[in-house]
């Protein structure tokens, strides 16, 4: 399974673009969860969400659509990772869980100064619970060091089939390591061409995940660059990929 989508769906220059001129606001995840795949929500990573709005995109959604959730900031911005359990647990019993079956993988997103250090990682890791509430849960990492970039990251992550996030064409380092049952990638490259990337770049991108998903799940977000065109980007990688 390939899931292409993008970072949220509320953003004024998506209006009258990627929305529909007049769609009410309160209709847009209504409208982007059937064009897209999937949605990667971001403000789990900024602040707490009631278990009632967890509900609501539940609800608001097809029953084949999938998020993925960034985890909070306060569990991987921290210098001992392993002391996180407590800011894990509390978002965990958020009601992340409401999405039921359309909760995708939780992207644990690290500061771009935070070196790979084996025994804090591993311990990270280990607060990581493969499932909450019944459901079972994928977790992924988004290490933005170059230090990640190593066997022992790899093994950490492959024991507990958690992914490394491999982050494409932007400032960050491109850590690309298979180490679960499943792939995660985003691209941060768009520019302002009207489909975000020329075509012999979505061509690629397109035949990439092809390549990644034999035999494991894809999700697959076009996150930052020039983000009125990341929209266009994902409709453009849906359409090769149909």
């Amino acid at each position: 399974m390939i899931r292409i989508g993008i970072g949220g769906w509320n953003f004024a220059p998506w209006r009258g673009v990627f929305y529909p001129e007049g769609l009410p606001q309160r209709r847009e995840l209504e409208y982007a969860s059937r064009a897209l795949s999937s949605i990667e929500i971001n403000a789990t990573y900024y602040g707490s969400q009631k278990p009632v709005s967890f509900q609501k995109w539940h609800d608001e959604t097809p029953d084949d659509f999938v998020f993925a959730v960034k985890g909070p900031r306060f569990a991987t911005n921290r210098r001992v990772l392993a002391e996180a359990g407590d800011s894990i647990a509390r978002f965990l019993d958020s009601g992340v869980t409401r999405l039921a079956a359309k909760l995708g993988p939780i992207n644990w997103q690290f500061a771009e100064t935070k070196a790979f250090d084996t025994a804090d990682f591993g311990a990270f890791l280990t607060l990581l619970p493969d499932s909450h509430d019944g459901l079972p849960l994928r977790h992924a990492i988004e290490a933005r060091h170059a230090s990640f970039a190593c066997d022992t990251a790899a093994t950490l992550c492959r024991d507990r089939n958690i992914a490394l996030i491999r982050a494409c064409d932007g400032k960050f380092p491109e850590i690309d390591l298979d180490t679960a049952d499943f792939a995660y990638l985003r691209l941060m490259g768009t520019t302002d061409l009207p489909q975000g990337y020329p075509d012999a770049a979505l061509d690629d991108w397109a035949r990439q995940a092809r390549e990644i998903a034999r035999g494991r799940d894809l999700y697959l977000y076009v996150i930052s660059g020039e983000k009125p065109r990341n929209p266009a980007a994902a409709l453009a990688l849906i359409e090769r990929l149909s």
